[in-house]
């Protein structure tokens, strides 16, 4: 399926000192058939360049490196894919009154991917018994204390194993949850867990 109205920026990778440098070499978007055509400008020195699909809710972002060469091959044929994004949502919920206190921590990724690069996450109830809501994509996620009641929407790939890990520490002892969903576009993706 070809995506319109998709932006796309370019960049050289030239080397200098054993590191490599990306410059700015312009930007295009494909038009409203979702196809493209543009005329790359080359940076002096980059035998590589970079194209970055911006990402939005439905598509992740993507980025594709070609060397010269195979961009002259391919000129006329060249295809970047992009990854869809469907809602997953992860609902927790503490219903155990002892200990008073434990631990609880949650990662995920899909089709190997960490979640928390995939699209930024919300958070709603973040251990607390009023409600609070923030959107992130860089706290770690972890519960302490006895009152865990929270929902967190994410995005993740379509048609991939997503995999979540559980971590839960109760009286100084560690036990580890796994559960697996393969989460379908218009489709209700949940996943619970109670302890």
């Amino acid at each position: 399926m070809q995506i319109p109205g998709r932006n796309i920026f370019v960049q050289g990778l030239v080397e200098r000192n054993n590191k490599i440098v990306p410059t700015d070499a312009g930007q295009f978007s494909s038009d409203s058939s979702g196809s493209f055509s543009y005329s790359l400008r080359k940076i002096k020195d980059a035998r590589y360049y970079k194209f970055s699909l911006a990402g939005d809710s439905d598509y992740a972002f993507q980025a594709s490196t070609l060397g010269l060469m195979e961009l002259k091959l391919n000129a006329d044929f060249l295809v970047f894919p992009l990854r869809k994004l469907v809602d997953l949502t992860i609902i927790i919920n503490r219903k155990s009154k002892t200990p008073v206190s434990d631990t609880l921590s949650l990662y995920w990724e899909s089709d190997g991917v960490h979640g928390w690069v995939i699209y930024p996450y919300r958070l709603n109830n973040y251990g607390k018994t009023n409600k609070s809501s923030v959107l992130a994509s860089d706290i770690e996620l972890r519960w302490i204390g006895g009152d865990v009641n929270s929902t967190i929407n994410a995005k993740v790939f379509e048609g991939k194993r997503t995999k979540l890990l559980w971590d839960l520490d109760r009286n100084g002892k560690r036990k580890e949850f796994v559960d697996t969903i393969t989460c379908k576009r218009n489709l209700t993706n949940n996943i619970y867990f109670t302890y």
